[in-house]
């Protein structure tokens, strides 16, 4: 069966395509090659194609970056309908098995520690319902932080600046004339008794 293509005209193509994801990549061009499956293109994956998926899936898995990056327009083009549909089938159940996992594991720890709540040691118990309140879900015990941030213009934080600078080159107190007391002055060893005082020496 034919199929009629009628070209949309003035529809500019950039040279350079911006980087698209893998598993976005595929799908579209799995969903390109299904409608072309419908008009009669044989898209039975063959052992070349299951070879090639898994190599694909497989890098992916390791550092979806780099191999949405390796896997550019011209070398997707350059892969058969049938490997793209079935890349696109692995990634798709790949990342359904990834959220379904996370899901099975929630549900279970959930469940264990709903178990612990009736532990005859009360410190477990304790425990059990503490972590079973900070469960996202349930937000009871979520620890929040305040950060408050004060904006201040260029100007004030320069007036800010001449201020402490000015205190610390002039000093706050202001520094005493020492005070001159007329008078005798005293031996300190004589009124101690350590010294004989001299007037007393002639008798």
């Amino acid at each position: 069966m034919s199929i009629m293509v009628e070209p949309e005209l003035g529809v500019a193509i950039p040279d350079e395509l911006p980087p698209m994801d893998l598993k976005q990549r595929t799908d579209a061009a799995s969903e390109t090659a299904k409608e072309l499956a419908d008009h009669g293109l044989d898209v039975e994956p063959t052992k070349e194609d299951k070879d090639v998926a898994a190599k694909i899936t497989m890098a992916y898995a390791d550092d979806p970056d780099t191999t949405s990056k390796k896997v550019t327009t011209k070398k997707a083009a350059a892969l058969t309908p049938a490997s793209l549909i079935l890349t696109n089938n692995i990634l798709q159940e790949f990342g359904h098995s990834v959220v379904e996992s996370a899901v099975q594991v929630r549900h279970l720890v959930t469940n264990k520690l709903i178990e612990e709540t009736e532990n005859p040691d009360p410190r477990v118990r304790i425990r059990a319902l503490e972590l079973l309140g900070k469960i996202s879900d349930v937000g009871l015990f979520a620890e929040k932080s305040e950060v408050t941030i004060t904006h201040q213009s260029t100007d004030d934080l320069r007036a800010k600046l001449r201020e402490k600078l000015q205190k610390l080159s002039t000093p706050q107190e202001k520094i005493q004339d020492a005070i001159v007391i007329d008078g005798e002055s005293l031996d300190v060893d004589v009124e101690l008794g350590l010294k004989k005082d001299e007037k007393f020496d002639d008798d």
